[in-house]
């Protein structure tokens, strides 16, 4: 139902306190985005993550202060709903000649969900799909700096040249140790990713036009253009021991680009007057990268959510498989379950554990949010959280549903809304993220060809060392996985194994990591019982063993490159580099692409 005509006084305040609500939520995001430079000018890592992490509770902050706002000063529960139909149409309005207008509309919608009932939430009271359009919004006259800059190196002669005032252009407030040395690295790599040999007509480089901040690193991001070729590129730059700035590597390609934004990283710090535009900008060098983990990745994941919503929502238009048990083995406190056409999984917490899982559904929201929260150093997965999810009944399998309804009763709800004879599923609560296949699955696989495979071998291989390589990436980030078993890792499309399983996660410095007492006599080396006391916050690495490496050839690999994790004094030894005050450089490239590699500088290797 559309109201004739627009006359209420009441649904033109309630929408200008909306706008207002948004306007004042972007202000304060885009302001803690921008100290972001001036803090790594003057190197406040603390302060870096710090403001991450704070930035990250913004969006529910500002809802919260709006909706506060329409109670107060409308009784918005009272409002009638053409009131609210008639407030929706002039929101869109305002938004017409507005800078974010696909972000205020996500803000809409989370302020009427706030007070609407849930019976409401569709076209009419929700923007389910987007009002205004974001193309071309840069061409309006008020918008001051553009996304992208252009440069126009006329040959390879000038490429040099171009490079270093494309650098300086940034205004970094702190010296470069030698960026005419940084150039001439960068220079001959990138006539290699030319391909004609030669510069054609067109030939540009384009960059966007602010640094992408990310723990102790500033990123400029940009692509070559060249005839018909178009190239991704990303330049790293970090601070030496000396305090001075040099650029570390140079990325270039699609795959370089989506493991710099991958889903396991934490969300970048970027100044953006016009994020569509720097969406847009970053589609054309990740065309394969949906754009809701684009604004995830720029720190806007409530944007990120509704995208994901609408692709979910297509998906299930042009599919006709159904949710199904997720494989592999199944969890104690989550049900997890997927749909084999949509690369993605959803995760529910059970209602019952077994008891040596003492734990509780606040206690696992809580380890959810720590992830959400800290610098997941590409080992974690990013995880989308939704409540009140409705779902088509008969696309569900049965065995599916008698699942959830045996250990998460709590939390699903089946019901014939509309009085149409058709079914939905109301999941309550929800988690959902990336699919990867499940490391132990992933070791099978490479068992079940046969070791003597020099592929299956391999693949073996780069499961163990990447498994160890993960668990010292959280380590040196203060993160204690808890349980370390295979199948809570997983291994993403680029091969780099991810950790998602956070129900028993700690913090490194909140650990009490010990070595095996000896035993005090023969009575205690014979039991099968622990003799010694185990306090709430006690691991002991040397125990590990037993679990992860029963197959001798699993353990001949674990063992000559990640023995070191079954010593105590290894996580010892980060857990007081922490507390000290450290923090490590992480790098989403391998060590081999550094131009720094000489550099004794302290590094988390991926």
């Amino acid at each position: 139902m559309i109201p004739q005509k627009i006359d209420a006084p009441e649904a033109a305040d309630i929408a200008q306190a909306m706008i207002d609500g948004f306007d004042r939520h972007y202000r304060l995001f885009r302001a803690e985005s921008s100290r972001a430079k001036q803090r790594f000018e003057i190197q406040d890592w603390h302060g870096q993550q710090r403001a991450q992490r704070e930035r990250i509770a913004f969006y529910d902050m500002r809802v919260r202060e709006c909706v506060l706002r329409l109670e107060r000063e409308f009784h918005a529960h009272q409002v009638p709903m053409d009131v609210w139909l008639q407030a929706k149409l002039i929101y869109i309005g305002l938004l017409v000649n507005h800078h974010q207008p696909e972000l205020a509309e996500t803000f809409f919608n989370s302020v009427t969900t706030k007070i609407l009932h849930r019976s409401y939430f569709h076209n009419d009271f929700v923007f389910v799909l987007p009002a205004i359009s974001t193309e071309y919004i840069e061409c309006q006259p008020d918008i001051k700096v553009t996304s992208y800059r252009a440069y126009y190196p006329k040959d390879a002669g000038e490429l040099r040249a171009t490079l270093t005032t494309m650098i300086n252009d940034y205004g970094l407030h702190a010296q470069f140790d030698d960026l005419e040395r940084d150039i001439a690295r960068i220079e001959p790599l990138m006539m290699a990713q030319i391909g004609e040999g030669r510069l054609r007509s067109n030939f540009q480089i384009q960059v966007l036009s602010n640094l992408f901040f990310r723990n102790k690193g500033a990123y400029v991001v940009g692509k070559i253009v060249n005839s018909f070729r178009e190239v991704p590129f990303s330049l790293p730059i970090l601070f030496n021991e000396q305090n001075k700035l040099f650029i570390d590597a140079a990325l270039f390609g699609e795959n370089d680009m989506q493991s710099l934004f991958s889903f396991a990283r934490a969300y970048f710090m970027v100044d953006m007057e016009v994020p569509s535009a720097y969406v847009h900008f970053l589609r054309s060098l990740m065309p394969r990268l949906p754009r809701a983990e684009i604004y995830n990745a720029l720190g806007l994941a409530k944007q990120g959510k509704t995208l994901f919503y609408r692709d979910f929502l297509f998906h299930l238009l042009h599919s006709t498989d159904k949710f199904r048990i997720a494989p592999g083995i199944k969890g104690m406190v989550m049900l997890v379950f997927d749909l084999p056409s949509f690369p993605y999984v959803f995760k529910v917490i059970k209602d019952y554990y077994p008891p040596q899982k003492d734990t509780s559904r606040e206690l696992i929201k809580e380890k959810y949010k720590l992830v959400r929260d800290h610098d997941r150093v590409g080992r974690m997965a990013d995880t989308m959280e939704y409540s009140l999810v409705a779902f088509s009944r008969d696309r569900f399998e049965d065995e599916l549903i008698e699942e959830i309804q045996k250990f998460a009763p709590s939390q699903i709800e089946i019901s014939d809304r509309d009085g149409d004879g058709q079914q939905e599923v109301i999941l309550k609560h929800v988690y959902i993220e990336r699919r990867m296949v499940p490391l132990n699955i992933y070791l099978q696989e490479s068992f079940d060809s046969g070791l003597d495979s020099p592929k299956a071998r391999h693949q073996m291989e780069h499961a163990v060392i990447e498994y160890g390589n993960a668990i010292k990436d959280l380590v040196a980030a203060n993160i204690f996985p808890g349980d370390m078993l295979w199948k809570n890792f997983g291994v993403t499309r680029h091969g780099k194994v991810v950790f998602y399983d956070y129900d028993e996660i700690e913090y490194i410095t909140d650990c009490n990591f010990r070595k095996v007492p000896a035993p005090r006599n023969e009575e205690d080396e014979m039991s099968g019982e622990i003799w010694y006391h185990v306090g709430p916050k006690d691991v002991f690495p040397e125990t590990f063993g037993p679990f992860l490496l029963g197959n001798d050839a699993v353990r001949e690999v674990f063992m000559k490159y990640h023995g070191d994790l079954l010593d105590s004094q290894f996580w010892q030894a980060h857990k007081e580099r922490i507390q000290r005050g450290e923090v490590l450089d992480v790098f989403p490239y391998e060590q081999d692409r550094r131009f720094s590699r000489q550099q004794d500088l302290p590094t988390l290797q991926e």
